[in-house]
Parts: C-alpha cells; sequence; structure tokens
C-alpha cells in the first residue's frame, strides 16, 4: 500500500502549490541529481536509505537514516548520491514562505530550527529509529490525507503539517539547546502525566512519543531522579491504588480491571510480592477490621 504513495521524481526548484508540498521518492538506480541550487521555499528533507551526502552552504554531511536535513529559502544547498548502485530513499516537505509566515503568527517556537540553520548554520537533526518511525507515521499520514478526498481535507492537511513541524523544532530544542530541559521540570511532568493517565496505555514509547523526547531520555531523567525504571514506578504507582481500592471496599476485579493490569494472574502476583499479602487476604482484613469498626461503634453507643 505504501508503494503507491511514492512520487515520481521531479527537479524542478518551484512550488506548484500555496502552502506546502510532500514528496516520497525511492529510487531503485538512483542518478545523478541537479548539484548546488538555491529556492524560495522551506524544505524539510527526511533522509530513509541510500549512501547520500548534503551540502548547505560549505558545510558537508554524510546522511543517516533518521536524519533531517532543514534549508531556508536562498540557501546553497544539494544532494550528491555518492554510490548509484544504492537505492536512495527520502521524504521532502517544501512549505512556503507565506504558509510558513502563517505558522510563525501562532507561535515563534515554529520557527526554532530555522533560525537555528540560519544564525548557527546547524542544518541536521539526528533522531533515533524509534523517534524517527513516529515522525514516518506522520509523513505517511498527510500524503494519504493529501490523495484523498475526504471532508475537511485542506483544514486536516493544514494541522498535521503544523504538528509535524512543531515535533521537527522539539527534537531541535532538544539536541541543540545549550541548557537543556530541566530534568527536574520534566521529571515532574512524567509524574503527572502518569497520575492523570494511570489506566490508560503507560508504555515507554507512548510516554516518549507525548513528550517528544526520545525513550532513552526519558529512562535516564526517571531514573536519575527516583532509582528506579520508568515500568517499575508505573507498577508500584497501579498496586498502590489497587491497594487503597480493596481497603475502600472495592472487589479485586474491579482494582485489577480499572488501574492497568491486563490480566488477574499478573495482577495477583505482583500485588504479593510488593505487599507480602494476596489480594483476597488484604480484602478479608479490610472487611473484618470494618466490621470489628462497626461492632466497637455499636458498643459506644449502646
Amino acid at each position: 500500500m505504501r508503494r503507491n504513495l511514492t512520487s515520481k521524481y521531479d527537479d524542478r526548484q518551484y512550488m506548484k502549490e500555496l502552502d506546502f508540498e510532500l514528496y516520497y521518492y525511492h529510487d531503485t538506480k538512483p542518478t545523478t541529481r541537479t548539484g548546488l541550487h538555491t529556492h524560495r521555499y522551506y524544505e524539510f528533507y527526511f533522509f530513509l536509505e541510500g549512501h547520500a551526502e548534503a551540502q548547505v552552504q560549505n558545510e558537508h554531511y554524510m546522511l543517516s537514516y533518521g536524519d533531517i536535513l532543514i534549508v531556508p529559502p536562498g540557501i546553497t544547498h544539494g544532494i550528491f548520491v555518492r554510490d548509484l548502485e544504492v537505492p536512495y530513499r527520502r521524504f521532502d516537505l517544501w512549505i512556503s514562505k507565506s504558509a510558513f509566515a502563517d505558522l510563525v503568527k501562532l507561535g515563534e517556537d515554529y520557527k526554532y530550527c530555522v533560525n537555528k540553520a540560519l544564525n548557527e548554520s546547524r542544518h541536521v537533526i539526528h533522531t533515533d529509529h524509534i523517534t524517527f518511525n513516529s515522525i514516518l507515521s506522520k509523513l505517511f499520514y498527510i500524503i494519504e490525507e493529501d490523495k484523498s478526498a475526504r471532508f475537511g481535507r485542506e483544514c486536516q492537511l493544514k494541522i498535521s503539517v503544523a504538528d509535524l513541524l512543531l515535533k521537527i523544532n522539539r527534537l531541535a530544542f532538544e539536541q541543540f539547546n545549550d541548557k537543556q530541559i530541566s530534568q527536574d521540570v520534566l521529571y515532574q511532568n512524567i509524574c503527572d502525566y502518569i497520575e492523570h493517565h494511570i489506566d490508560e496505555d503507560l508504555s515507554l514509547d507512548n510516554i516518549a512519543n507525548h513528550f517528544f523526547l526520545s525513550k532513552f531520555y526519558i529512562s535516564h531523567v526517571f531514573k536519575d531522579n527516583l532509582g528506579i525504571s520508568l515500568h517499575k514506578y508505573i507498577a508500584k504507582k497501579r498496586l498502590q491504588l489497587c491497594r487503597d481500592a480493596i481497603l475502600s471496599g472495592e472487589s479485586m476485579s474491579f482494582a485489577c480491571n480499572n488501574y492497568g493490569f491486563d490480566d488477574y494472574s499478573s495482577f495477583y502476583r505482583a500485588f504479593k510480592k510488593e505487599f507480602g499479602i494476596t489480594p483476597r487476604e488484604l480484602s478479608k482484613a479490610a472487611k473484618q477490621n470494618k466490621s470489628n469498626a462497626q461492632a466497637t461503634q455499636k458498643i459506644i453507643y449502646d
């Protein structure tokens, strides 16, 4: 299915569309490209496969899977395929000056990576495989939407391109900002997110995608702050909520099903390991304590 989304290579250096154009190129037999050139739009280039070198002004970059190249208008650049026997695959996103200006009106953060490219010659963002895969899903979605005739297509395209560009800027900030994101703030934000989504899928991949950071960085930050892994923290948090629910009179199945456990047997084992008592034993003790308390209260009032 995805093969049908590829585009035939076009060496023109002008836009046909008003706002943006996105192409998915897959050349099994690459040919020589256009060489050094400039254009009047913003270009975001996503490298997947091949043996290619990018030149931007006087900077040279050997490209690897997951690299994102940022080229503002008027900047001399070119991609040079160094081995024509190796398939060459990439996405190419063009955004017009007017469309980019409209995004910047929504927030200055949209031009962070462009400013880094213009002012500091930082034209390449490196990403890991998982992060880049999340970007690819956004790119494929934009192409699929662009080729559709669905109601609201134009609105959805603008939203999707804006979302993609924001993610690119967040990745650039994570990579380029000398001060980095405060680990303490990030740690607290992760804890707050877990607190409010404890009954949902809290996989490391999902949390990393939510914060637009790599899962390796988030794991590192969390363990540095708490001393245990993110997975263990979530498990402990869920078990504490299950214990509180049982003590308040809720059934064991309610606690298991409502706080993220896939099945009762795994919940049972984890609960006993954490508290040294089974959920059934805790439930029985809670009912007995409640009965004793009611009996004591009855004696007092009698």
